[in-house]
This record gives structure tokens, C-alpha cells and sequence, in this order.
């Protein structure tokens, strides 16, 4: 008699713990599948693209290339590196012979100005943007033509202050990159759609950010999260607190999972699950949820009853149609246990590694306010460069035919200060300078011009 309470507590938790699975499974699979989200149109305004680079990427000329095939009267990229002997800097002289008509800039500075290196790369090639729409997006994501006049389009309402857009895996390996890309396919994007259905609008992703000049300057500039870990998160919220709006784009673009080995993939996954939980703590505690075969799984195994068994076999064909196809179904109970795996460990530790930094999540963001920074604005389009060597306004007319190419080059170590030496430094090194012999390069002075032979 004394242990019926325990069954019927143990048979009460798994139906709820089935039905609460099962139902996310169905409302993922609803939210995917159902009709895309109407265009907000297009936008012909000038817009310059920040791409910070670092280091090469197995498809990074393929990916950077989509950008500057895009169906768009005048748009600029401007790409970032730290080091001048960077391998990305070959894949942008590549795109600039394979597309001279793109308006193409290089910016090469070491200069650290806080904990995040990717900030610190934009705070360095922003002041080269010259134009007022802004676009951010990671190195390894590719675009379809029309990416740039359908994601800028809402900026054009005062009211909004962020664009951001979702995005699908492309492995371009074995199964480690598969799953890797199921990570994004089968719980980040129908999560971040689910939110989106119930009104929620706390978020901004890597994978694009577009906003106004002067809303970044109204937060402080880049420099307002050049201590924060999720950077991205951040530059939607602080225009949040200004009162606007975020809009997640109807368009998706792609990402490349490139991890071949599971230690890759799970380190990479940590992070993004610690970071989720440090901006989340409480909603991340109810994520398990979301992990659809071990939930159900549990739930059957504590209420092993008819009525629960058909709940949990209509959770098992929802999550197997959110999984696209036959191969990547088969792979879901691998793919959600690995989910719970590192939803477990990511509960605790204060520590994650970016590329060869060990970064903490606990930035300050906590606070929910930016950081105390004299908030000056971004230069204006066409400043930041000397006056002599500033190309008459011909030059910088919005046919593509008429595009300049810009390289800013600054080898200024001495005023290089990095608060954190990157992991595995040896003695006299730090971050954004490297000891090795560098190819002498030209004097700097200024902005050096080319024209496209």
C-alpha cells in the first residue's frame, strides 16, 4: 500500500512529461512547416556589409562570393582581419579580382579593444562603412541574390531597430557535421520559431543583423559589447531598451557545419547552450522539454499506459517529420540524447572556448544595461579617412561599375593591449600580435585607393 503513491506520482509525472514533449514536438513541426512569413519587400538604400574574417574556412570564398552576386544598386563590403598574414586576406583579393565591380574593402588591425575578438575586428573595420544601413553577418554564411534588398527593407520604419534572420545547417562533412546541423535544423530554428509565433522578440543572431547607423551610435557603438559574450543577443537588446522593434526576416540563409570529430561538436555546442543559459537561466532550466525522444522515452517508462503510448507515438512522427528526411530521423534519438547530454552539463561551469580564447558568460549582461561608455557616434559615411585621399564623389556613385577598392592597413603594435592572452600564447605573445616575421608592408598613410584594372 505504501508504494501506490509512488507509482501514481511516478505515472502522473511521465503522462505530463509525455504530453508536455509531445506537444512541443507537434507545435515544432506546425511552426516549420506552415506557410513562410510575408515579405516585408524590398529596399534599394545604400548599405554597407561588416564581415569580420579570421582565419580560412573550408568554403569561405564560396560563401563570402554569394555577397557580392547580390541583386542590390549599391552596396559596399567591408572585410576585417587582425593579423596581415591572415589566410582570409587571399580569399578577398580573389573575390576582387573575380568581381571587380564590387566595392570591396580590406582592413588589417591587431588592435584588442575588450574580451571579444569578433567585436573588436568590427570596431576596427566600422569606421570604413560608407553608408547609414548596416548589415553584420558571420564569415561562413551564404546568401540568395536578393539577401541584402529583402533583409534591409523594414529598416526604412523608424520603429525598428534590428533585422535579424534565421538560418539551416549545411555539413559539409560525416555524421558529426550531420548532427551538428540538426542542432540548428531541429531544435534551434523551430525553438526560435515557436517564440517568434508567441510573441516574443528577444533575440538577434550571428548569422545577420542589419540596423541604422545612428541606432548604433544611440547604444554606444560596438564598443558597448566589447565585453559581452553573446554579442549578437546584445545588439538586439540594447536597441530594445531604446524602444524599438526587433523583425526576424522571412529570409533564411546558410550556415556551414564544418566539425568533423565529436569533440569539435560538443564543445562548440556547449557554448552555445552556456550562453543560451547564462541571457536565460530559468527558461533554460525547462529546455529538456524540447529533447523529444529521451522525454518520451522517460515519460513511457514511468507510465507504461495505452492512452500515454499513443501521445508519445504521435510526439515520436512529429519530431521525425521536423527532421526533414529518412536519414536524419533515424539520427533524432541520438541527436536529441546528445541534447540533453550537454543541456546537463551546461547547467553549471562559468566558461566556454572561443576559437583559442577561454571566455567566462558572465559579462556583465546580467545587468541588462550597456556598459559605461561615452556614446559617440560612428563616423559618418565617407570619414574616417584623410582628406587627401578621400576620391572625388564620381568615384563613389552608386553604379557598381564605378566601385573603389579600400585597404586599410595598420600595423600599430605598441598600441595593441589585450586583457586576455589567447590560450596556449608563449612568452612575449599576445592576442592580435604574433612574433613571427611578418612580410614588411608599405607604410601606412591613410586610405590607399585601387581602381579595378
Amino acid at each position: 500500500m505504501a508504494a501506490e503513491p509512488a507509482i501514481l506520482a511516478a505515472t502522473l509525472t511521465g503522462a505530463a512529461l509525455t504530453c508536455v514533449s509531445a506537444g512541443y514536438a507537434l507545435g515544432a513541426a506546425w511552426v516549420s512547416l506552415r506557410a513562410p512569413m510575408a515579405s516585408a519587400g524590398t529596399a534599394a538604400a545604400p548599405v554597407s556589409v561588416l564581415k569580420p574574417l579570421c582565419g580560412t574556412e573550408p568554403r569561405l570564398y564560396e560563401n563570402l562570393a554569394t555577397l557580392c552576386r547580390q541583386r542590390h544598386p549599391a552596396f559596399q563590403l567591408v572585410f576585417g582581419v587582425r593579423a596581415a598574414d591572415d589566410p582570409a586576406i587571399a580569399v578577398v583579393e580573389r573575390l576582387r579580382r573575380d568581381y571587380p565591380g564590387c566595392d570591396i574593402a580590406l582592413v588589417v588591425n591587431p588592435r584588442i579593444h575588450g574580451s571579444n575578438r569578433k567585436v573588436s575586428n568590427l570596431i576596427n573595420l566600422g569606421a570604413q562603412a560608407k553608408h547609414d544601413w548596416l548589415v553584420i553577418a558571420d564569415s561562413d554564411i551564404a546568401v540568395p541574390p536578393d539577401y541584402l534588398a529583402r533583409v534591409t527593407a523594414p529598416l526604412a520604419d523608424a520603429g525598428v531597430g534590428v533585422v535579424t534572420c534565421l538560418y539551416r545547417g549545411n555539413p559539409t562533412g560525416g555524421l558529426w557535421s550531420r548532427l551538428g546541423a540538426q542542432f540548428i535544423d531541429d531544435w534551434f530554428a523551430p525553438s526560435v520559431r515557436i517564440a517568434h509565433a508567441g510573441g516574443s522578440r528577444r533575440f538577434a543572431f550571428g548569422a545577420t543583423i542589419a540596423l541604422r547607423r545612428d541606432m548604433l551610435a544611440a547604444i554606444g557603438g560596438f564598443e558597448a559589447l566589447s565585453d559581452r559574450l553573446a554579442d549578437d543577443y546584445w545588439l538586439g537588446e540594447l536597441t530594445r531598451q531604446q524602444g524599438l522593434r526587433t523583425v526576424l526576416s522571412d529570409v533564411v540563409v546558410t550556415t556551414d557545419v564544418t566539425e568533423e570529430r565529436f569533440a569539435d561538436l560538443w564543445r562548440h555546442e556547449l557554448r552555445w547552450l552556456r550562453t543560451i543559459r547564462s541571457l536565460n537561466p530559468l527558461g533554460f532550466a525547462f529546455t529538456f522539454i524540447t529533447f523529444t525522444w529521451p522525454m518520451l522515452a522517460l515519460g513511457v517508462w514511468l507510465a507504461p499506459l495505452p492512452a500515454v503510448l499513443a501521445v508519445a507515438f504521435a510526439g515520436v512522427m512529429a519530431r521525425s517529420v521536423l527532421a526533414g528526411n529518412i536519414a536524419s530521423a533515424l539520427r533524432a534519438p541520438l541527436r536529441d540524447a546528445l541534447l540533453l547530454a550537454g543541456w546537463a552539463l551546461a547547467l553549471t561551469g562559468k566558461r566556454v572556448q572561443w576559437r583559442e580564447q577561454m571566455l567566462s558568460v558572465r559579462d556583465g549582461q546580467h545587468s541588462g544595461q550597456a556598459p559605461a561608455l561615452s556614446p559617440a557616434p560612428l563616423p559618418q559615411a565617407g570619414e574616417g579617412r584623410k582628406p587627401a585621399d578621400v576620391e572625388p564623389p564620381s568615384m563613389h556613385s552608386a553604379g557598381r561599375n564605378a566601385a573603389t577598392f579600400v585597404d586599410v592597413t595598420t600595423f600599430d603594435a605598441q598600441a595593441v593591449r589585450s586583457p586576455l592572452p589567447l590560450a596556449g600564447e608563449g612568452p612575449g605573445e599576445r592576442a592580435g600580435v604574433s612574433t613571427k616575421s611578418l612580410p614588411q608592408p608599405r607604410p601606412f598613410t591613410g586610405i590607399h585607393t585601387k581602381r579595378p584594372l
